[in-house]
């Protein structure tokens, strides 16, 4: 057997390199540190070294699955309610909600004074103040909440009870998240509305703006890749399938684009009682779909429709090919 091959002899070769590949992996890895510490100086890279905590996005998601037991009480938490105990247990639900959600908002309050250059002593209660202020409202919403179940079971014929909606509708999750986020919109707290949302998006497909406002008896159906966007107005009983995007139109190129029309209106507004079937577009903030309209499946819109008109796009012809066919 030759010195190459003997197994010993081996062994100690890979020793031997890996001494000297120890010291060459630590220099550069120090140096990548070096680099990443080095570019969070500069000014066009993003970073939130030295700033203001920001609101935790596990501790937001923790209260909106709080908020689920709360708003629908007896199917995601503790399931064995009766009226007995139903007291005592949205006392504690209610008890631990108010002290996360006052938490992360005075997180939220204390990062915007902060980003704004604005002086805040006051983060603190005012995060326990705006917390006491969307605890009072959660009657009101599940009301709200209620109606919405009850037009997914009306809009849905497969639909085979109230209580399948609730636990396994994603177009129904989206909508409690975005009534939930859209009171916090109201009230200018900062981060925490777009983050509820943007989570409902990433589990559901569905993207609703916080700001949008949106009427009573809203119904998503399948609901994957609906885009509706922060200055949308719908009305009540409207009705929405999967893919439909009510959007803006072109945003300016340059850095500058954006802030030309932050804060105006940009997308359209859906009176009462309309229908938007899959795949249909309806862009811009002059757009206005007039109530009772129907708008067909993949039709794409950028001017109004007069209330009670029915929108479709031609038949397609198809083309068949194959010899069957020639």
């Amino acid at each position: 057997m030759s010195d190459s091959t003997h197994p010993a002899l081996h062994e100690n070769i890979c020793e031997y390199k890996e001494d000297l590949l120890v010291p060459i992996q630590e220099d550069r890895l120090r140096s990548v540190v070096v680099e990443m510490a080095r570019s969070c100086w500069e000014e066009a890279t993003i970073d939130h070294v030295g700033a203001a905590l920001i609101p935790s996005k596990d501790e937001i998601i923790k209260i909106l699955e709080i908020l689920q037991d709360v708003l629908f009480p007896g199917y995601f938490g503790r399931q064995e309610l009766d009226h007995s105990t139903l007291d005592y247990h949205l006392g504690h639900e209610v008890v631990m909600l108010f002290e996360l959600l006052s938490a992360q908002m005075s997180k939220s309050i204390r990062h915007e004074c902060r980003r704004t250059d604005s002086l805040c002593v006051q983060c603190v209660n005012m995060g326990r103040e705006e917390g006491l202020i969307f605890l009072e409202k959660l009657p009101n919403l599940r009301r709200i909440l209620a109606r919405d179940v009850r037009a997914h079971y009306d809009g849905d014929p497969a639909a085979k009870s109230l209580d399948e909606i609730v636990f396994s509708y994603p177009g129904l999750h989206a909508i409690f998240v975005y009534r939930v986020a859209h009171e916090l919109f109201l009230r200018n707290i900062p981060l925490m509305p777009r983050i509820m949302t943007e989570h409902a998006h990433s589990r559901t497909g569905i993207d609703i703006h916080p700001g949008a406002r949106i009427g009573s008896d809203f119904f998503i159906d399948h609901g994957t890749g609906v885009v509706i966007g922060e200055t949308t107005d719908i009305g009540n009983r409207v009705r929405i399938y999967q893919g439909v995007t009510l959007g803006a139109l072109s945003v300016p190129r340059g850095s500058e684009g954006g802030d030309t029309l932050r804060g105006k209106k940009r997308h359209p507004t859906i009176e009462d009682d309309v229908t938007i079937y899959a795949q249909a577009t309806i862009l811009g903030g002059k757009t206005v779909i007039g109530a009772r309209c129907v708008i067909g499946g993949n039709v794409w819109l950028t001017s109004s429709v007069p209330p009670d008109t029915t929108v479709l796009i031609e038949t397609p012809r198809h083309v068949f090919k194959g010899e069957r066919y020639e």
